[in-house]
């Protein structure tokens, strides 16, 4: 099939080819034009993956017999979820090499934040995609690059990191997205973009241990901190515990820099020698750094020891809102950017007003990245009803799916996906409303994923999942004749790192006091309960501090329902929330507490799907 669909700039790949200046405009040139045919460019889209497509089995075996128009695709084609093609992505993983679910051969997988009993889920990409999420970053730099003059002038300094990956039993990567990206060829070329000069050697990212990751990172960025004009991480989250890691080790990274020396604890070879190369003794930064540090406050600490900084960039949507006062207190509210919006199946969508208060951010979707289709969201009181996100949908639903030139301003809708990489009419999960358009192509808030009620970092816990970790630890009570009333949770991001914490009322029936031990073991259960991303955040990656358990007085959680019932609730029809955000309703929690215990260790955890460790 002729390629006819519009193409991101040839430049992006390599942007020493022209000026900076003129890679800017081609690139605003193209988003005006994908924005302004949007529909025409969909059909294209979906036509091309089609097309390609046509002979691999799960196409075969709905009967679409080679057909590229939409009509049919959606009358033949179901919408599914992970599930549903579970078995297929299984065979892929265990060595099929058939066109299973795309005619290209499959890369690898990425491995999704989101979970299916309790492992991550798998991706199927190729190739091909991985441009995509470097054009999708080269095109949100153009956007930006209007509202900061010269930004390609300076450095971005970082803080990115690799986390743990396996092989699938047929040879595969299954790797998070993220590292995926920054193991790519497309990473280690990006010296060809200013827009991504960091300030970060790759072998300082690439090292597999956090501390020395980050230590060498954050002396990197010291180091040629008059040259940063951009900081940041992927998410709000990775960047506060960078802040917070400076402010545990600031005495020895000012050490470094006065000697010209390296900590004995950075043993990675290839770190020190890329380190070298930047560091140069530097007695007078060294006493700068030391003297804003040494405050008794370290309100601002980013604006003022990257004095040229321009901008923060993280993703604060979603359940990364939590951290906005944090970064407002540490950058003297610099602002905060969330370029992108993507997921492991995909890149969405990029956010054309960059500048915008963090409530006010919502994302274009670039229609050449995948085809789009959006599911209605239907609330009853205020709640997603279950019909809206239950697992499978009837014909009459799925017939209700509209494309993304017929979405309507202000309604909620679940996005769901055909990508290039083998995914059909598949359900992200994530909740989006309609904000407005640019031209013909529709901007969207992000809402929140479908069910989550805990998130720290990128793990995602939902009221069922929780449920039944609870389940679980309740066994350890019994032999005191005791159980767990009512509960309910929060996310607690005022520690660093962040960490669950649940609130317990106990009925206790018999006469033996428990043991302190005892509610250890519970909260142990329930991180040993928890998914494997959970799990891999408190264990590899340490961006999840140990889960707590705070047990309150009897009686609390009646007061917690007469609060809610004062603010509005009905009575009739209250439930006590499984997580609780609303600041008033955590002030009431914690005036009651008269006990507090935590997980005395981490959760067992190890790299891939626990059935392919059961066959090593």
């Amino acid at each position: 099939m002729e390629r006819i669909i519009p193409e991101v700039p040839n430049s992006l790949k390599k942007a020493s080819d022209c000026s900076i200046v003129e890679l800017n405009k081609k690139c605003l040139q193209f988003i005006e034009e994908v924005t302004t045919n949007v529909d025409e460019v969909q059909r294209r889209v979906l036509a091309e993956i089609l097309s390609r497509n046509a002979n691999v089995e799960y196409l075969q075996r709905h009967d679409l017999n080679g057909h590229t128009d939409r009509e049919i695709f959606k009358k033949v084609m179901p919408v599914i979820t992970y599930e549903d093609i579970q078995s297929d992505i299984n065979r892929i993983a265990n060595g099929d090499k058939s066109p299973i679910l795309c005619s290209q051969p499959i890369s690898g997988f990425l491995t999704s934040s989101g979970t299916s009993g309790g492992e991550r889920k798998l991706m199927p990409t190729i190739q091909e995609e991985l441009g995509k999420r470097f054009q999708q970053r080269s095109l949100a730099m153009s956007v930006i690059s209007q509202f900061v003059p010269d930004l390609e002038k300076g450095k971005g300094m970082y803080f990115l990191s690799i986390k743990s990956e396996a092989k699938t039993p047929g040879g595969l990567p299954a790797r998070p997205v993220l590292t995926s990206i920054y193991k790519s060829p497309y990473f280690h070329d990006r010296h060809r973009n200013p827009y991504t000069n960091y300030t970060s050697p790759a072998e300082t990212i690439l090292c597999p241990d956090s501390y020395q990751s980050m230590y060498s990172q954050m002396l990197c960025g010291l180091c040629q901190h008059k040259e940063v004009l951009r900081v940041g991480s992927y998410f709000a989250s990775s960047f506060v515990r960078a802040i917070r890691f400076l402010e545990k080790h600031w005495s020895l990274l000012c050490n470094d820099i006065r000697m010209g020396t390296i900590n004995t604890q950075i043993t990675d070879q290839s770190v020190r020698e890329s380190v070298m190369n930047i560091l140069k003794p530097d007695p007078e930064l060294a006493d700068f750094i030391e003297a804003e540090c040494s405050k008794d406050s370290w309100q601002g600490i980013i604006a003022r020891l990257w004095t040229n900084t321009k901008y923060v960039d993280v993703v604060v949507t979603g359940s990364m809102s939590q951290y906005i006062p944090t970064l407002d207190y540490y950058t003297n509210g610099l602002p905060l950017v969330s370029p992108m919006y993507g997921s492991s199946e995909c890149p969405f969508a990029i956010n054309l007003n960059p500048f915008c208060k963090p409530s006010k951010i919502s994302y274009t979707f670039i229609p050449t990245m995948c085809y789009f289709e959006f599911a209605p969201i239907h609330r009853d009181n205020g709640v997603i009803s279950s019909t809206s996100m239950s697992k499978s949908r009837n014909e009459k639903e799925q017939n209700q799916l509209v494309d993304l030139v017929d979405v309507q301003i202000g309604q909620e809708y679940e996005l769901v996906v055909t990508t290039y990489s083998g995914l059909y009419r598949y359900r992200v999960g994530d909740v989006l409303r309609v904000a407005g358009y640019k031209n013909n192509a529709p901007q969207f808030y992000f809402v929140c994923r479908e069910n989550v009620i805990l998130s720290i970092d990128s793990d995602k816990t939902d009221e069922a999942e929780l449920q039944n970790a609870v389940k679980y630890a309740v066994h350890n009570l019994i032999p005191f004749d005791a159980n767990v009333a009512e509960y309910t949770s929060y996310a607690d991001t005022a520690t660093i790192p962040g960490h669950y914490v649940l609130f317990w009322e106990i009925n206790v029936h018999g006469s033996t006091q428990i043991p302190l031990s005892v509610f250890e073991d519970c909260c142990l259960t329930i991180e040993e309960s928890l998914n494997s991303v959970y799990r891999q955040g408190r264990t590899s990656d340490k961006s999840i501090g140990p889960l707590e358990i705070r047990i309150v007085e009897i009686g609390t959680f009646d007061k917690l329902m007469d609060y809610c019932v004062s603010l509005g609730a009905s009575l009739d029809q209250y439930k006590t929330p499984r997580c609780v955000k609303f600041a008033p309703l955590v002030e009431l929690l914690n005036s009651r507490v008269i006990s507090r215990h935590f997980s005395p260790t981490c959760p067992n955890w190890v790299p891939g799907n626990k059935q392919w460790n059961n066959m090593n």
